[in-house]
């Protein structure tokens, strides 16, 4: 399908916002539609400075932005942006906004002809779980409509409901999530389920959107750094954006700053329903039985299922209760029952994938870059191996999340006999300094941390030490298949083919 968008269409979107300063055509300033304006049809929007041609719409934003991407577009053909900056150098038509990233969603919804309005959308957020509890809800989506379910999740996008891409962000730029449901609506998609992470609020890529049903899994401490969030606070009241931009909310009931999720719920007039593990006042109980098998009650129907996951931990469990209260809004109809079965056999790529070596050491590849997911999965390893060392092989992205370095040291002081520190996506910091910062927050005397600035040879050394008894967690990568070095994203094997590879050799 063709898409396009005029320049007075343009004008009229961001006069109706109260978005428009004004419009720059050969250095006469306009503001109230005119003959003036130019009829100018754009096919073709972008932020990406390579892609223009002579039809596109250009977005100058982003704090990296520079003058000389707009000169290198305006070579390349372009003949109009829009920007909070006029370029009074730069031989093109200057659409000047008030804020950048809000024009940028109101002009796509336009453009891709308001694609979010035709699909039935869930949201997930949490500070661990969103991967996974994406996943376990498309799953049960996909089964309740014909696979007529797309999925927007930071591991992969799918976009007719079978079909996998990765992804690059958790949640993409407003330009890419209009582009991708428009795309998903021609597939005749019905339902959009979607992570959508804290930043996707702080730089308004969510912005305008409504969703039907919200997910708020938990909280804790993390993305706190100075090109991030700058405090807690900052950080949860972007989470908390959430509720007062959906429609019904399902909200942990366990977790901290609970009751203020409440009172927004509230204060905003949006309707929700609570699960918890310990409080039989929620609407929905769950109780853990093994790392697979659970309980899980609807207290409203007094309804109970036995659960089989196919994924691991514990903490999966609380991730599924959200997935099938999520379903059962979408079809009632839906039971616990067939709910489980649809679940039974659901995996994730680089969320708790489970290997055993020769000797019959287990290992853990886990995405978990946080302390509450770090502790999570080191849970699950110590419950499947109790009687065994723990190994855990970690290290911490450069340049964000700063709160992370000591967060990681301290899940590993609490959980962990021995620590493999490494790279993880260093980009311009040096690894041993992020490895050194880790284990300075490490006050347990009796972990053994061993520095190994290479990922695959702090792998095979943690691989290389583990018995019949230890299980070993390889946590921060999980399937990703690159690592950021300098700016540039380097290839890499995955740890999970490392694994493989290792496991391969043994039986050779």
């Amino acid at each position: 399908m063709e898409y396009q968008i005029s320049l007075p269409q343009i004008q009229e979107i961001l006069l109706k916002k109260q978005l428009l300063k004004e419009i720059i055509i050969d250095g006469q300033w306009h503001y109230a539609p005119s003959d003036k304006i130019s009829a100018k049809v754009f096919h073709h929007m972008t932020y990406d400075s390579r892609e223009v041609d002579q039809d596109s719409l250009f977005f100058c934003k982003g704090l990296n932005f520079k003058e000389s991407f707009l000169a290198q577009a305006i070579a390349q053909g372009l003949t109009c942006y829009v920007s909070e900056n006029y370029y009074e150098h730069q031989a093109a038509i200057a659409v000047v906004v008030t804020d950048i990233r809000e024009a940028m969603v109101v002009l796509a919804q336009a453009f891709y002809q308001n694609p979010q309005e035709q699909l039935f959308t869930i949201a997930i957020t949490g500070t661990k779980g969103k991967t996974t509890t994406a996943y376990l809800t498309h799953q049960l989506i996909n089964q309740l409509t014909n696979h007529k379910c797309a999925l927007f999740s930071s591991e992969e996008t799918i976009l007719d409901g079978k079909t996998k891409m990765k992804s690059s962000l958790s949640t993409p730029e407003a330009l890419v999530i209009y582009q991708q449901m428009a795309q998903a609506v021609e597939n005749k998609m019905t339902h959009l389920v979607m992570e959508v992470s804290s930043q996707a609020y702080k730089i308004k890529r969510v912005y305008g959107l409504t969703f039907d049903v919200g997910l708020f899994l938990n909280i804790g401490h993390d993305h706190i750094s100075p090109i991030e969030h700058p405090t807690f606070e900052d950080y949860l009241y972007c989470k908390r954006q959430l509720i007062l931009h959906s429609k019904k909310m399902i909200l942990n009931a366990d977790m901290p700053y609970f009751d203020l999720l409440v009172e927004t719920c509230q204060q905003a007039k949006v309707d929700y329903l609570t699960f918890s593990e310990k409080s039989v006042t929620a609407d929905y109980q769950y109780t853990s039985k093994s790392q697979h098998d659970f309980i899980l009650k609807d207290q409203q129907t007094n309804q109970e299922q036995a659960i089989h996951l196919g994924l691991v931990g514990e903490f999966n469990h609380a991730n599924a209760t959200a997935a099938i209260m999520a379903a059962r809004l979408v079809d009632s109809q839906l039971s616990l029952e067939q709910a489980g079965q649809d679940l039974s056999e659901v995996s994730v790529p680089g969320r708790m994938n489970a290997f055993y070596l020769a000797n019959g050491a287990l290992v853990l590849v886990d995405y978990a870059h946080n302390y509450l997911s770090l502790k999570a999965v080191s849970h699950a390893a110590k419950q499947l191996k109790p009687d065994g060392k723990l190994i855990i092989l970690t290290g911490s992205a450069g340049g964000k999340a700063l709160s992370r370095r000591p967060d990681m040291g301290k899940a590993i002081s609490e959980e962990a006999d021995v620590a493999f520190l490494t790279a993880d996506d260093p980009n311009f910091e040096q690894v041993a300094s992020i490895s050194e910062e880790i284990k300075a927050a490490i006050t347990n005397p009796s972990v053994q941390v061993i520095l190994e600035e290479n990922r695959k040879q702090a792998i095979l050394q943690a691989l290389a030490m583990a018995d019949s008894q230890s299980a070993v967690v390889l946590a921060g990568k999980g399937s990703e298949k690159t690592i950021k070095v300098n700016g540039q994203a380097a290839p890499y094997e995955s740890d999970i083919e490392i694994v493989k590879a290792y496991i391969a050799e043994e039986k050779a």
